[in-house]
C-alpha cells in the first residue's frame, strides 16, 4: 500500500497522517470525518509556484475551489500564496468571509446569474472568465450600471478531447463550456469584446478535462489555439496578455494511476508557448493554471467506522460503513475506484477480499469493490485515500444524513475547520404545515 504526504503506520500499527493518529481522530471527532494533511497541501501549492520560477516565466498559480471550498482551506491557499477561482456566488461569499483578496479571485461559470455578477462587481474581483455571448452582453450591462470596467478572459472550447471520464471532459466541440474554436464562435466573442469600452480584455482561457494524465492534451490545445491568436493579431492588431490553461492535472486513486509530478505539466505548457510565440512573432503571455485536485486531492482521507456485514455464499462478502455516497458520490457517479486500509489494523495480513458498501438506500451506494483487507469487525476504522476533491464539496443529506466534519492536521496538532452537521442542522429551514396557502 503507498501512502501520501505525512501518512505512515505509528507504533500502535495505526495510521498516522500529520503526526495524529487517525484512530485518535476517529474517537475525537467521530465518522464519517474528512481528515486533511496540511503539509502535503502547502508542498503541492509550493511545487507550481517553484515550477515557474525554475522555467524563468511569469505564471499565476489559482486554485479551483470548486475541489473543496471554506474557509480554512482558502486561507490555506492563500498563506501559500495562490490565487482562486470561484464558480458561484456561495464560493465568492466564502472566499470573502475568509478575507481572500479579492483582486486575485476570477469567476468562472456557464450561467452566471445577474444577481452574482452584481455581487462579485462590488466585491471588486480579478477578473471575470466569460462563457457565452449571454454573459458578454449581460456583464457588459451591469458594469455600466456601475460605471465600471473589468478584466475578462474569454472561455474557449479547443476541441480538443482529453482522455478521461465523459462526464469530466470539457475542451471539446460539444460542450456547455466556453465559446467553440472550430466554428468561428470565439472569434466572434473576442470581435465584440474589443468594441465593449468597458472591457479589459486579458486574454484567453480553456480547460480540456480533469484527472489528465500525460501532457499532450496541453500541448495540442496550446498549438490549435496560436494558430487562430496569429491571424488574431493581423486582423484586430490583438495579442493575449493572459493565457489561462485551467487544471486537470491527474492525481493518484489507486496503484493503476500514473500522474506526472508537477513539474513535467507546467515544463511542458511554457515549452509549448514558447516554441509557438517564436515561430509566430507573438509575445510570451503571463500563463495561468487552476489547479483544485492536484491540490487537495491525496491531501483527503476519509474515516469511516464499519458497521454491519453480509456474505453472499459463493459470491461476495458485503462490509457496510456509516457513510457512502452522501459523502462521496464519486463512485456512483463516474464509476470512482479508490484505495483504502483499516486504520487500526495496517499491519496485519490482507487477506479476505470484501466489499465497501455505503449506507445510503441505493443499490449503487457502494465505495470499493473487491478491497483487500484483515479479518474485519464491527467498530474498524476504514481509512479511504485520495478524497480530498469533490468528497466535502459535492455532499448531501440524502437520507437525511449529516454532512461529515472536516479536520486539518499538521506537525502533531488536529484543528476542526467544518464542524459535523447536526439533526437540527437538517430541519433549520423547514417549515411545519400549519395551513394551506392560496397560491
Amino acid at each position: 500500500m503507498r501512502f501520501y504526504g505525512t501518512m505512515r503506520v505509528n507504533a500502535r500499527g495505526h495510521l498516522e497522517i500529520g503526526g495524529v493518529d487517525s484512530v485518535d481522530l476517529a474517537k475525537r471527532f467521530g465518522t464519517p470525518l474528512y481528515v486533511y494533511d496540511v503539509e502535503l497541501i502547502r508542498n503541492r501549492a509550493k511545487s507550481f509556484l517553484k515550477a515557474f520560477r525554475t522555467m524563468g516565466v511569469e505564471g499565476q498559480v489559482s486554485y479551483a475551489s470548486k475541489a473543496f471550498s471554506s474557509i480554512a482551506i482558502l486561507q490555506l491557499v492563500h498563506q501559500e500564496g495562490l490565487g482562486i477561482d470561484v464558480v458561484s456566488g456561495g464560493e465568492l461569499y466564502t472566499a470573502m468571509k475568509a478575507g481572500f483578496p479579492p483582486e486575485k479571485i476570477h469567476f468562472h461559470g456557464n450561467n452566471k446569474s445577474p444577481e452574482e455578477i452584481r455581487m462579485a462587481l462590488d466585491y471588486q474581483i480579478g477578473c471575470f472568465i466569460v462563457d457565452n455571448f449571454y454573459e458578454l452582453e449581460l456583464l457588459h450591462r451591469l458594469c455600466e450600471e456601475r460605471s465600471r470596467k473589468v478584466n475578462i478572459q474569454i472561455r474557449i472550447s479547443p476541441g480538443i478531447e482529453a482522455h478521461t471520464h465523459h462526464y469530466i471532459i470539457t475542451g471539446q466541440e460539444d460542450s456547455k463550456f466556453g465559446f467553440d474554436l472550430g466554428s468561428g464562435q470565439a472569434e466572434e466573442a473576442l470581435k465584440r469584446a474589443l468594441s465593449l469600452p468597458l472591457y479589459n480584455v486579458q486574454g484567453f482561457h480553456f480547460h480540456i478535462g480533469s484527472q489528465i494524465f500525460d501532457t499532450k492534451a496541453y500541448r495540442l490545445a496550446v498549438k490549435k489555439i496560436y494558430q487562430h491568436l496569429a491571424l488574431w493579431k493581423e486582423k484586430y492588431a490583438y495579442e493575449p496578455a493572459v493565457l489561462n490553461l485551467g487544471g486537470g492535472f491527474g492525481i493518484r486513486y489507486t496503484q493503476d494511476d500514473h500522474p506526472l509530478p508537477v513539474e513535467k505539466y507546467v515544463e511542458a505548457i511554457v515549452g509549448e508557448v514558447k516554441k509557438e510565440v517564436e515561430e509566430r512573432g507573438l509575445s510570451f503571455p503571463k500563463i495561468w493554471l487552476e489547479p483544485g485536485r492536484s491540490i487537495v486531492g491525496d491531501a483527503g482521507v476519509t474515516l469511516y467506522s464499519v458497521g454491519s456485514m453480509k456474505e453472499v455464499p459463493n459470491i461476495r462478502r458485503y462490509v457496510a460503513v456509516d457513510g457512502g455516497m452522501s459523502d462521496n458520490i464519486r463512485p456512483a457517479l463516474y464509476e470512482a475506484k479508490y484505495e483504502a486500509v483499516v486504520a487500526n489494523r495496517v499491519l496485519e495480513p490482507r487477506d479476505r477480499v470484501v466489499s465497501i458498501a455505503g449506507k445510503c438506500c441505493e443499490s449503487g451506494d457502494m465505495l470499493i469493490w473487491d478491497l483487500p483487507v484483515p479479518d474485519l469487525q464491527s467498530g474498524d476504522i476504514l481509512a479511504v485515500f485520495s478524497t480530498g476533491a469533490y468528497g466535502y464539496s459535492m455532499a448531501s443529506n440524502y437520507n437525511r444524513l449529516p454532512r461529515p466534519a472536516v479536520v486539518f492536521v499538521e506537525n502533531g496538532e488536529a484543528r476542526l475547520v467544518v464542524k459535523r452537521e447536526t439533526y437540527e442542522d437538517l430541519v433549520k429551514n423547514d417549515l411545519p404545515l400549519t395551513a394551506y396557502t392560496n397560491i
